[in-house]
């Protein structure tokens, strides 16, 4: 079975020894993905963060021959209950009519302290 990876260009890639992505036969997986626009700069706004989060997520599922409609789970780890209604509204306006299971869970603390969420997918692209 062939392995594919997308990468993001992301200092932590080689370092930690990770990609992006990885697509292994018709699986996608998505790695962790934080609120970070090109030029490295973060926007506090919760429902930006999770809209940007979802936007690379989806870049690098594109790579691999995914699509939104392929993803079939979500992950959002966030620093606050005060961010559940800004980054399950950003979730409804990506996944709304595609309904992948998801989780939300509550963490102490993410890499960067600007950051409000994260998100990881999986997906499973024919």
């Amino acid at each position: 079975m062939e392995r594919r990876h997308a990468a993001s260009g992301s200092p932590y890639e080689a370092r930690v020894g990770f990609s992006r992505a990885v697509r292994l036969g018709n699986h996608i997986a998505v790695s962790g993905t934080a609120p970070i626009w090109p030029d490295g700069g973060v926007v506090l706004d919760p429902h930006v963060q999770a809209r940007r989060c979802f936007e690379i997520a989806l870049e690098a599922l594109a790579e691999l021959g995914g699509t939104p409609q392929d993803v079939v789970r979500t992950r959002m780890f966030i620093t606050s209950t005060d961010v559940v209604d800004a980054v399950s509204q950003a979730h409804g306006e990506v996944f709304g009519d595609i309904r992948p299971a998801a989780t939300m869970v509550v963490v102490a603390g993410l890499v960067d302290e600007r950051w409000k969420v994260e998100v990881e997918l999986d997906a499973i692209s024919v």
